[in-house]
């Protein structure tokens, strides 16, 4: 795969159109895991466009340092992925750059591993200037220790006028280019303190009327877009692709009680999400951080579901949000046309919401167990408000639950559960009795 300077660091060009995947099943891990990493990396390559000529798997003991798999081993997948006319070779697990500059330099194939894979789709998918410039500073983190592979076709030069040592073009070139890389990852880092820096402004002009928030979180291709389209009846983006969208959407939600809340969508996770693209999307994840409640949307076609949702709550953990309150929702349920596979599944899942994005079912009980676990936010008070402020009264009633409502020579004697953003205005007509 060849490589060239662009202005987010160093990036990939002209994707191989053949390639050939290598699955690794480590001990202590169940051959079923393995196969389902494997097929995932297919469709990851095939997300990103490069066709899948074939495929292997590797049972691996215990990693070797010099090509992760056996020299033994190694020759067998070069063999297999020549006779298929391969011309890439795609790692599920990770590759050191020393591994991956071994395995070029013996198969004289392209090789890449399944963080490259991602990192290419996140950035064919950044549509805003901060999922880009957070793309681009991932892809630049990667690439700088893997450097050395552009130019191990170069020999060293050695000698000199006078007996000096004289490094070779490439290791000048590589001085360079890792010059340049560690400039460009700096200034990154500056553009994205930037952006950060404008999103909490716009933050702090939101806090100004604070809303609960309720962030849509799962594997990614769950549904998650479709949802926030199904529950504010807007038209976010939807593709049947992993990873369709990389940037939070945030849309108004009115529930049924008057509560109103903000609801986030956001990022979707996979197994194996290279730790370098959690960082990256640190100021795109805080939206879930603030969140006071996580929609975590389940597909429920997939045959994965558990390990799906498991890499889901360990993502979750590793960005500091494990421990928010979860509303758990088996999207997609209209696929499940068998009457005795869905009562299956709703036993093996009974604190979680059957719904289906496409055609409505089971939104109505979303939204109201959401209003529920909301509904610690709204604070029951009496209320004696002027008859010069019904404009205070229309928004109570407006945004609030409001038990009971008389009329009285003085003003408006309200008694109403108020939601934490409203606690401001009202305090100056808070009666004891």
């Amino acid at each position: 795969m060849s490589v060239h300077e662009s202005e987010a660091g160093i990036e990939t060009a002209g994707k191989p159109e053949q390639a050939f995947l290598v699955g690794i099943q480590r001990a202590g891990t169940l051959p079923e895991t393995s196969r389902e990493l494997l097929a995932e990396l297919e469709e990851l390559c095939r997300t990103l466009g490069v066709s899948v000529v074939g495929s292997t798997m590797v049972r691996l003991r215990s990693p070797h340092p010099r090509l992760l798999v056996g020299s033994g081993k190694a020759n067998e997948i070069i063999a297999e992925a020549r006779a298929l006319e391969a011309n890439v070779l795609v790692f599920d697990d990770p590759l050191s750059p020393s591994q991956q500059r071994n395995w070029e330099e013996l198969a004289d194939l392209a090789v890449i591993d399944r963080q490259e894979v991602i990192l290419d789709i996140f950035a064919e998918r950044a549509e805003t200037r901060e999922a880009a410039l957070q793309v681009a500073l991932a892809r630049a983190t990667y690439a700088l220790p893997r450097l050395q592979r552009r130019w191990t076709h170069l020999h060293r030069q050695r000698g000199a006028a006078g007996g000096q040592g004289m490094r070779g073009e490439g290791e000048q070139q590589l001085e360079l280019d890792s010059r340049m890389v560690r400039t460009q990852i700096t200034r990154l880092k500056e553009q994205i303190e930037e952006v950060k820096q404008r999103r909490q402004v716009q933050r702090s002009q939101r806090l100004k009327r604070p809303l609960p928030v309720a962030a849509i979180v799962g594997y990614t291709n769950a549904g998650k877009s479709s949802l926030l389209n199904a529950l504010t009846g807007t038209d976010v983006f939807v593709e049947n692709k992993l990873f369709a969208t990389l940037d939070a959407t945030v849309r108004r939600l009115v529930l049924a009680n008057h509560q109103e809340l903000l609801v986030v969508d956001t990022v979707g996770f996979i197994r194996k999400l290279p730790h370098m693209l959690v960082d990256a999307f640190k100021s795109t994840l805080e939206e879930t951080l603030m969140a006071d409640v996580l929609i975590e949307v389940i597909d429920v076609t997939s045959e994965q579901i558990e390990e799906h949702r498991r890499t889901t709550r360990t993502v979750l953990t590793e960005i500091g949000a494990g421990d928010k309150p979860v509303i758990a929702a088996l999207n997609k349920i209209d696929c499940v046309t068998d009457e005795l596979a869905r009562r299956r599944l709703l036993r093996a899942w009974p604190d979680a919401i059957p719904i289906s994005a496409l055609t409505g079912e089971g939104l109505a009980q979303l939204t109201e167990t959401l209003a529920r676990a909301l509904d610690s936010t709204l604070k029951e008070q009496l209320l004696r408000v002027p008859h010069s402020r019904f404009d205070l009264v229309a928004l109570l009633r407006r945004r609030s639950a409001v038990i009971s409502e008389t009329y009285e020579d003085d003003g408006i004697c309200l008694r109403a559960r108020v939601p934490a953003d409203l606690t401001a205005a009202v305090a100056p007509f808070v009666s004891e009795a």
